[in-house]
């Protein structure tokens, strides 16, 4: 087998897992700690991507409520994520079968 498919297969692994190790996280995991947005430690107020983490974690978590009240952009965000996710998993593996 080709190093360059064993390589491959361990990315795809990789990235195929890191759903299942978000989800074993708890849905408040990145809920407490300090701001690390510039518009709040520069400005003092909240950007329009505040919260996005949180919100993302939430749902994935099915935890509706608390995406939306966290940042509603998650709704827009979090479709786009997975469908970025996979087709990257799909591209991932599809490199991983031998021709």
């Amino acid at each position: 087998m080709n190093t360059a498919v064993i390589l491959y297969r361990i990315l795809g692994l990789f990235w195929g897992g890191i759903p299942v190790f978000l989800l074993l996280l708890p849905a408040h995991f990145f809920d407490d700690g300090p701001s690390i947005c510039l518009s709040v430690l520069l400005l003092g107020q909240e950007c329009f991507a505040c919260g996005l983490t949180r919100a993302t974690m939430h749902l994935i978590h099915f935890d509706i409520e608390g995406a939306y009240v966290l940042n509603k952009a998650s709704f827009v965000l979090f479709p786009l994520l997975v469908y970025l996710w996979a087709s990257t998993l799909y591209k991932i593996w599809s490199l991983a079968v031998p021709k």
